[in-house]
């Protein structure tokens, strides 16, 4: 997730990569999205990699996999907005500020979608439970 100033806000990993690699490929792949218009394609081959991006305001979610993978790009695509509807129900309309002060719960809201790289729930209301639940608790303290 980029802002439009080419700003990581959350990297996610699935494989190893070192530091500066990670550095200079997310550098490479914001200029190649920011500097893509609107009436472009949301999918593109960079490197060894399939690059499906969607912009909403102005936060930017990238999302990056292996060439050979096989995979539905459509689906990855469904999968961002999914994340992003998400984040908007949870947050009430989620801005990058509401990223920027809750990465801790931003990062847990991805991590509930995904794990090793592959899909691990899908429905909303099953991936707010717990950090609602959370949020309980710690009201009640």
């Amino acid at each position: 997730m980029v802002n439009k100033q080419g700003q990581t806000r959350i990297a996610h990993y699935t494989k190893y990569i070192t530091i500066k690699e990670r550095s200079t490929l997310e550098g490479e792949l914001v200029r190649k999205c920011l500097g893509r218009n609107n009436k472009q394609c949301a999918f593109l081959e960079y490197r060894q990699y399939k690059i499906i991006y969607r912009r909403y305001a102005s936060l930017y979610f990238i999302l990056g996999l292996d060439l050979d993978d096989d995979c539905n790009e459509l689906s990855l695509l469904e999968l961002i907005h999914n994340i992003v509807e998400t984040l908007d129900k949870y947050f009430e309309n989620v801005c990058e500020l509401d990223i920027m002060f809750n990465i801790e719960k931003a990062h847990f809201i991805v991590d509930e979608f995904l794990c090793n790289g592959f899909i691990l729930e899908a429905n909303r209301n099953n991936v707010l439970a717990p950090i609602n639940l959370i949020d309980k608790q710690s009201k009640e303290k």
